[in-house]
Formats: C-alpha cells, sequence, structure tokens
C-alpha cells in the first residue's frame, strides 16, 4: 500500500514540456543548486528552491524540490515540487535556508538525502558562531516520505564530529565500489573558500575517518562536487580567483566551475582548468554524472522569466571528456539556452558595441560588461554595473563604447547608481555633472545639451545626430579637493534615429578611436 504522503507527492507533480535551458523558465518555480542522481533508467535532479521576491538580495529557500527524466534531450521532465523542508525532516533544523544537498543511493537500495540546514538555537551550541550543520534524511525513493537517519542531531557542524569554525554546507558525497565488492563512502563540504572531507562508515551516517583538510582546489569558493570516472576522481567546484587575466572570472562576485582530480578520493589533488565560465547569475553550482553512456552538466544560471541572482533556474548540457591525456580532462562546457524569437529592431545601438574606461580594467567587484547587456535590476549587486570606487577616487572618470564601424546617434540615455546622495565625497554618489563626445575629425568633440543627474531612473540626453565609432561619458565626481565619491553606472543606451536591427557585439575589442 502506497502511503498518503507519497501519493500526494506523485499526485502534486507535473510534466514539463521545456525547449531548453533553463528546464524550468516561466518564473513560476525557480530550482538552484542542481545535484544529478541516476537510479535505472530515470535522471533526478535534486534542486533548492529561490523564492526571493523581486529586489530582495538575499537566498530565500524553504524546501527542495526534484526534475526527472528519461532523456534530457526529449525536453520532457516530470516537477515534484516540496519533496521536503529543513523543519518536517530534522525535529532540530529551523525552517528555511534549503541550501545546496545531494541525494545518492546507498548499497543498501535506499536514497540518502545529505542537507545543509540552520540548527534552532536551542539545538545548537551556546556560542556557536555559525549554525549551518549538515543532517542525513533517508527514503526508500528519491520523492520520500523522507525521515532523519540520525535523529540525534547533525553528522557534520562547528561541534561535531570535532569542532570546526567554517560554515558548513554544500556537501557532496560518493561511493567508491571497490574491486571486491565493498564499497567505502566520502563526503566533502565547505565554502568561503574552505574545503573540508571526510569518510563516512557504511551505515552513511557515521564519521569514521578525521576531518581533513582539503588543499589543491586552486581558487576553491564553494559548491564542491566529487565524482569518479576510469579509477581517477575529480572534485568540481565554484571557482572565484579573480582579475582582468584569470581563466576564471574577471569580477569579485561571479564564480567559474573548475575542477581538480585526484588518485584518490581524499587527494592529493591538482588543479586542471575551467570546465564552465561564469553564467548569468553571480553564484555558480554544478554537477556531474554519467547517464545511459553519456555525461552532462547540471548548472543554475538566471535565465528564467523573471530570473536574477537570487532567482536562479536549473540548465543541464553534454560534458565531454579528452581522453587523449592523462588523467582524461574535462573538456570546457558550452552553455545552451532555449530558443528564443529574434530581437526586435531598436534604437538602442550599445549591445554591438565595446566597452572600455578611464580605469579598466577596474576594481573586481564591478563588471564593465554590464554597461551594455540590457538589465537593470531593482536591487542591484556590484557586478551589475561599471564603478570605479576604491579608497581614493578621481575627480573625473569616463566610460567609452567603441563599434567595428560607423554609428548614427541623436539621443543617449543612463542609469546611475548611487548609494550616498549627491554631493558627498564618499560612497558613491551621483555625479556633480556629465556630458557625451564623440570621437570626430580626428579628436573628441563635446556634445552639448541637457544633462540631468539624477537617480530615479535612466536620465537623457537628446542632440543632433552625429555620426561616428566612439562614444564617451565623461562624468565630474562630487566632492572636493582630494575627496572625491565614486562613481557608478548600471546601463548606458546609444539611441540612433530610428530602429535597426540588434547586431551581435564583435568578438575583439575594436581598436582605439582614430579617422572620421
Amino acid at each position: 500500500m502506497i502511503p498518503l504522503i507519497v501519493l500526494a507527492a506523485q499526485l502534486a507533480s507535473e510534466t514539463i514540456h521545456s525547449r531548453g535551458n533553463p528546464i524550468l523558465s516561466d518564473g513560476r518555480y525557480y530550482s538552484t543548486d542542481p545535484a544529478p542522481l541516476v537510479d535505472g533508467d530515470t535522471l533526478w535532479i535534486l534542486a533548492g528552491r529561490d523564492e526571493a521576491p523581486d529586489g530582495v538580495n538575499d537566498f530565500i529557500m524553504n524546501e527542495w524540490q526534484l526534475l526527472a527524466t528519461k532523456d534530457p534531450a526529449s525536453g520532457v521532465w516530470q516537477h515534484y515540487p516540496a519533496i521536503a523542508r529543513p523543519e518536517r525532516v530534522f525535529a532540530w533544523a529551523e525552517p528555511g535556508r534549503a541550501y545546496a544537498g545531494q541525494i545518492v543511493k546507498g548499497r543498501d537500495g535506499r536514497f540518502y538525502l545529505y542537507a545543509p540546514v540552520l540548527q534552532r538555537e536551542s539545538a545548537a551550541r551556546p556560542g556557536t558562531r555559525d549554525r549551518f550543520a549538515i543532517g542525513v534524511a533517508v527514503a526508500d525513493r528519491p520523492t520520500g516520505p523522507w525521515r532523519d537517519a540520525h535523529p540525534a542531531g547533525p553528522i557534520i557542524s562547528q561541534e561535531v564530529p570535532v569542532a570546526n569554525d567554517i560554515q558548513n554546507i554544500d556537501p557532496t558525497v560518493l561511493i567508491d565500489d571497490a574491486k571486491d565488492g565493498g564499497s567505502r563512502v566520502y563526503i566533502y563540504w565547505g565554502t568561503f573558500g574552505r574545503l573540508r572531507a571526510m569518510e563516512l562508515a557504511s551505515d552513511m551516517v557515521t564519521p569514521k575517518g578525521p576531518e581533513q583538510v582539503v588543499t589543491g582546489a586552486t581558487g576553491f569558493f564553494e559548491a564542491p562536487w566529487l565524482l569518479k570516472r576510469r579509477g581517477t576522481y575529480y572534485l568540481l567546484y565554484a571557482a572565484n580567483n579573480t582579475g582582468p587575466d584569470s581563466p576564471c572570472t574577471p569580477t569579485l562576485y561571479h564564480a567559474c566551475q573548475a575542477y581538480a582530480s585526484a588518485p584518490t578520493p581524499m587527494g592529493p589533488w591538482t588543479y586542471r582548468g575551467v570546465v564552465l565560465r561564469p553564467v548569468s547569475s553571480t553564484t555558480s553550482h554544478a554537477g556531474a554524472v554519467e547517464f545511459k553512456g553519456r555525461w552532462y552538466l547540471t548548472y543554475h544560471t538566471a535565465d528564467a522569466k523573471g530570473g536574477g541572482h537570487f532567482r536562479r533556474s536549473v540548465a543541464i548540457d553534454p560534458m565531454t571528456w579528452d581522453d587523449s591525456v592523462s588523467p582524461p580532462a574535462i573538456r570546457p562546457v558550452q552553455p545552451t539556452k532555449a530558443p528564443a524569437p529574434r530581437p526586435a529592431p531598436t534604437r538602442n545601438v550599445a549591445p554591438s558595441a565595446w566597452a572600455t574606461a578611464s580605469n579598466a580594467p577596474g576594481p573586481v567587484q564591478y563588471w564593465i560588461a554590464a554597461l551594455n547587456d540590457g538589465k537593470v535590476r531593482s536591487a542591484p549587486l556590484p557586478p551589475d554595473m561599471w564603478g570605479n570606487w576604491t579608497r581614493a577616487n578621481p575627480a573625473r572618470a569616463w566610460i567609452e563604447y567603441r563599434w567595428p564601424r560607423p554609428v548614427t546617434l541623436n539621443a543617449s540615455r543612463i542609469r546611475f547608481f548611487a548609494d550616498h546622495p549627491a554631493g558627498s565625497a564618499e560612497g558613491v554618489a551621483p555625479p556633480a555633472a556629465w556630458h557625451l563626445e564623440y570621437w570626430g575629425q580626428g579628436g573628441w568633440r563635446r556634445i552639448a545639451g541637457a544633462y540631468p543627474t539624477g537617480v530615479d531612473g535612466f536620465q537623457e540626453v537628446r542632440f543632433p545626430t552625429v555620426t561616428t565609432r566612439c562614444l564617451r561619458a565623461v562624468m565630474d565626481a562630487s566632492g572636493a579637493g582630494d575627496r572625491h565619491a565614486g562613481l557608478a553606472v548600471e546601463e548606458w543606451e546609444a539611441l540612433s534615429p530610428t530602429p535597426t536591427p540588434v547586431t551581435p557585439r564583435p568578438a575583439e575589442m575594436p581598436a582605439r578611436c582614430s579617422g572620421m
């Protein structure tokens, strides 16, 4: 007889016909932190659920959900919402903060959910600085019902199995089958650049070996994923080694998916490269699995309807290997998106330009590519804008567009960001004044006009038509003497007199402005 709670979960499931990435794309459910699992002829993906309202920059995550398919290429998925909530599975857990977990199938045929949750204050040791802890739940099927496999409390926290001072989240578990028919269980976890590992007993919950500090994963930030292929162990993870020449990410807030390999499940680890470049969400979280002879990488983006950094959605793409090298290498994954309608003609020709600035490459918390990405957020983060704030801000700065061929313009709109009022000499404030310049007749020529400096939406200036390959917005910072506020721009549009088809940005930045 099927328990009523299982029957209810089955009745609540929905068949999804996905046209591509992300799998859930209509904005009704956001899905995040994917953890793939293969059971027989079905690929399952455990995911958290982002529920943050638009404009709220926080991880509002109350439950876990599942996606299942017999064939990823078919686009047919079964969606099981709300398969578990922290407080309903673990008596010692608070509601919410259903962060990245993983389901694995044990040798006993049952399923084990490793879940990072917040301990209730009364359940945590007094004085615990961070109450995140990892619990284990067990069920007879991926959809549950789930029950606590270790009712005494979490298996990992800042007090068990030994005292630590890291944030105990993002668990990943590998059951390593041995040639003699036995198996050993390993768990990795960690975030904020601190990675730990430990062996578990065959009961899947009891710590067996000492907690080890993991090294060798260059740039590790969070989100480890452990896998084995042909005798070699691989560790995927979100990396954040930042800089303009970084193979990972140019901005502090974004991450790439990097990987390391090792000859044993506990290392030593050797960095091997980048699997997935930064995606549209600031966070990056991935999991990889072999299914019916093919490997897949699951990850999340901000590409669903209404999506954002705290409203993420699961995507999946093939992952391939280069077996001509030793150890075999993971080839970079090319992210895909569902087909979209051709963009309508627009007056804004900025997306077809390369952007640069007087402070290039700029502070790593900002991202100049955000200037002309067409996205304006109600509560932007630093990588959603260009900025120049440092501890010593200049009195003047400029941003510049370069096109591969001349464009004709008669207006421009700019959206300033500020966290301090006009006139401030600290923080980020609206400019005291600004103007546009275009390249013509061998030099920069100022465009006359009225230049508003508000932060209440786009500030527009109109002018007689100019034809140019280069446009600058020159901004005077507020402040006086040697003390000035920083400047920031969320979006900058360059408008032609009539709508034109959208043309792609060139692969390389055009040469410095000349001629014209």
